[in-house]
């Protein structure tokens, strides 16, 4: 097999759907030595002092006016992208999109967030001939992930499937793998104790928690409670690019304590999710994967509106994950990992075992596939 090019489009629009990418390429190169990759945030890559404002536009907006954003996802739930958006999203990024590709030369073209899957679906409408792949990144599946021109779904589970189905997808073109994870979150090289000594970290029992990639944890009543336990319980606090809120908390004595580490952004997630008892987190659809792939139980704070609202349900159904509905279930919690620790920890091996039949591979190999089916097709 020759030398495969594939190009890895995301967007920023929350950072799991640039992981994603980043993972696929890990493990593409992984899967195979004749793969070469690159990732790319398109809108950021081709418009970098435009893309930063719409971000924080899209952000202030989601943290002021959830009832909107809901609002709006719930309107366009079965919707794909009309003519005008996908019009003016062609005229946006069309030119530059394809200048990129013509440099580049993929052999296919991924993307992890629908408007790269848009773009690209458009003009493959207008003559590109490269074959489209799209990874939804969630447990749910929004209309405007769905285009006619996209070659194949790679999706988390048969729900979403499911869903494709039901827009009109040929079945053909779905294939479950689940979201791809970076393979290090599969990975268990790491002594836990090697681990705990890289971090300045115990032996005790320890609560992980995480805000998503753009660190929107700054809820006073959890974090009040979470404190009060310091005695008890070891907590890592990762507040991801949020650091004002980080200095905030380094600021406050009540987090002024052995027990408690602050910590910004980190790509040592894996790490730190091996060496913890307990995700408190948002339940973006790439954090829960990578939850999942380490077997930790997770308390799901305020979700988003819309798809993490529907992570979170998938995974409270699966047992897998528990929202936050009020203060006493974290207390309950910190009783279990206090009074019945190995308890937790003989549920958390039942986890890994029973997703074991899932292999952390499957994007890749899909991609991979699809590469070989187009070399078939041109020899």
């Amino acid at each position: 097999m020759q030398k495969q090019r594939v190009l890895l489009l995301s967007e920023g629009f929350g950072a799991g759907h640039t992981q994603a990418a980043y993972a696929l390429s890990s493990s593409l190169r992984k899967v195979s030595p004749h793969v070469q990759t690159k990732v790319l945030e398109l809108g950021s890559f081709l418009n970098p002092r435009m893309a930063p404002l719409i971000i924080t536009a899209y952000k202030k907006t989601l943290s002021s006016q959830p009832r909107l954003v809901r609002m709006m996802y719930r309107s366009n739930y079965k919707k794909s992208l009309n003519r005008l958006t996908t019009l003016a999203l062609h005229r946006i990024f069309y030119t530059h999109t394809t200048e990129l590709i013509r440099q580049i030369h993929p052999n296919v073209i991924v993307c992890t967030h629908p408007i790269p899957s848009a773009v690209i679906s458009r003009m493959k409408r207008l003559g590109l001939d490269v074959p489209l792949c799209t990874v939804i990144t969630d447990y749910d599946a929004h209309g405007t992930w769905v285009s006619r021109e996209v070659d194949c779904y790679l999706v988390s589970t048969s729900q979403v499937k499911d869903r494709l189905l039901e827009r009109g997808v040929d079945e053909s073109k779905i294939r479950i793998t689940g979201i791809p994870v970076h393979p290090s979150f599969w990975e268990r090289h790491h002594s836990k104790e090697d681990i705990r000594a890289r971090f300045g970290l115990t032996g005790m029992p320890t609560v992980l928690v995480m805000g998503g990639g753009w660190g929107f944890m700054k809820d006073e009543a959890v974090n009040t409670l979470l404190a009060s336990y310091r005695e008890q319980i070891q907590l890592i606090f990762c507040f991801g690019s949020n650091k004002k809120s980080l200095q905030k908390m380094q600021e406050d004595p009540r987090f002024d304590h052995p027990n408690i580490h602050l910590m910004g952004f980190t790509k040592e997630i894996d790490k730190l999710m091996e060496v913890s008892d307990l995700l408190i987190t948002k339940p973006g659809g790439m954090t829960c994967s990578e939850g999942l792939a380490k077997g930790i139980p997770m308390l799901f704070h305020k979700p988003l509106p819309g798809q993490e609202e529907e992570n979170s349900q998938y995974f409270a159904s699966q047992g897998w994950g528990t929202p936050i509905t009020g203060l006493e279930v974290i207390t309950d919690w910190v009783t279990q990992l206090t009074e019945h620790y190995d308890e937790v920890q003989k549920k958390r091996q039942q986890v890994i075992e029973q997703i074991n039949c899932y292999h952390p591979m499957q994007s890749a190999q899909a991609i991979i596939d699809l590469l070989e089916q187009k070399e078939r097709a041109v020899h």
